[in-house]
């Protein structure tokens, strides 16, 4: 089961990579993975969740920080 820290690096991702209109099957380029595999990710009912390279590699091809993904160390999410 995904952690509430977990579904809100993937929101954020999913908001960024909307906003910079990238598709799944884009995203999936990027890091050379199936579209299917950004879906499993995306989604509530599955344990899939992107490594710390994929991090990486998200913010560099976004040109952001990966910090950027999560949440306030000040949050409530655990």
């Amino acid at each position: 089961m995904k952690s509430d820290i977990d579904l809100f690096v993937i929101n954020k991702i999913k908001e960024k990579r909307k906003e910079l209109n990238v598709s799944q099957r884009g995203m999936a380029a990027i890091l050379d993975c199936t579209a299917g595999f950004i879906g499993q990710v995306e989604s509530e009912n599955s344990d899939t969740k992107y490594s710390v390279h994929q991090l990486y590699l998200i913010a560099k091809d976004f040109e952001c920080s990966p910090a950027d993904f999560f949440p306030p160390i000040n949050s409530d999410l655990e």
